[in-house]
């Protein structure tokens, strides 16, 4: 492996720390606008943007916000690429299970791996429904998106009604998840490949324990049990790297509440000293290894 592109639309900690971690490896890691992905069809030019043909593989940093167009386009453009043989690093098809959070939580439901109830729908009357039968106390959470942005909890039923109103007016998918009592902690466990290389118990003083919340992260020793169910929810959508979020519950059960296909660990490292990096850029080596 002598050359790897870096998926992201602007540089930063993760981009300078991956390319130090690739440099370790011998291999020069540039990075690839994905706003900058292009091809043809039908006797045009068939390739995508010419830095990539000389790619030996390519990681998926970050997918920048756009349109509907344009996020199926890039997505698309990774599946031409995987389809070509070049190594893709989260898969195109495990990005699709990740970023969209009901598809992850009917993956999770469908491998056994417990996570909370969970109902999706369009219309006010249906996320009503859902309110009612999944207590009344629920945290309604935006289908696409991270870092706890538009996430709220709701346990008024005129409150989630008006809520809900609000929501199918602006044309989002209502995503409405049982509240769990949790305290105000959760655990998020760094995966790759087969091993969850770092972990972290996220504090803060709320039920939101999202970092971009204000939560804190502190070093955590994962238990086997811990272990396993965020090896089986990163299996579950087919991630080669994932950030798994794990929920303590009040009444002793652990929960899957997220799986991420593009996650940052600038926290997690931070909290436990662990090279992330250097661990990602390792599988995607032996990634490239495995399709040559």
């Amino acid at each position: 492996m002598r050359r790897v592109g870096i998926l992201s639309a602007a540089d930063g900690w993760h981009i300078e720390a991956l390319k130090r971690a690739f440099a370790t490896l011998g291999a020069d890691a540039v990075r690839v606008d994905p706003r900058h992905l292009w091809g043809g069809a039908g006797g045009a030019a068939p390739g995508l943007i010419g830095s990539l043909e000389s790619l030996d593989a390519l990681l998926v940093r970050l997918i920048p916000p756009g349109s509907l167009d344009q996020i199926v386009f890039r997505v698309d453009a990774l599946h031409l690429l995987a389809d070509r043989g070049l190594p893709v690093v989260n898969g195109p098809r495990a990005l699709e299970r990740t970023i969209d959070k009901h598809w992850t939580s009917r993956l999770l439901h469908d491998a056994g791996v417990a996570t909370p109830r969970t109902v999706a729908a369009e219309r006010a009357e249906e996320g009503l429904r859902a309110f009612e039968e999944l207590g009344r106390d629920v945290v309604v959470k935006p289908l696409l998106g991270s870092g706890g942005r538009g996430v709220f909890r709701v346990s008024d039923r005129d409150h989630a009604w008006r809520a809900f109103q609000a929501l199918e007016q602006q044309r989002a998918v209502l995503y409405v998840q049982e509240f769990v009592p949790h305290g105000s902690h959760d655990l998020r466990l760094f995966v790759v490949g087969e091993e969850v290389v770092a972990a972290a118990r996220r504090e803060a003083d709320g039920w939101k324990t999202n970092l971009a919340a204000g939560a804190t992260p502190v070093a955590h020793r994962p238990t086997p049990v811990e272990r396993e169910l965020a090896l089986r929810a990163a299996a579950a959508v087919g991630a080669d790297y994932a950030g798994v979020a794990l929920l303590p519950c009040d009444d002793g059960r652990t929960l899957v509440t997220e799986v991420n296909g593009i996650p940052a660990w600038a926290g997690v490292e931070q909290a436990t000293g662990v090279d992330i990096a250097k661990a990602i850029a390792a599988r995607v080596r032996d990634g490239s290894r495995r399709s040559r």
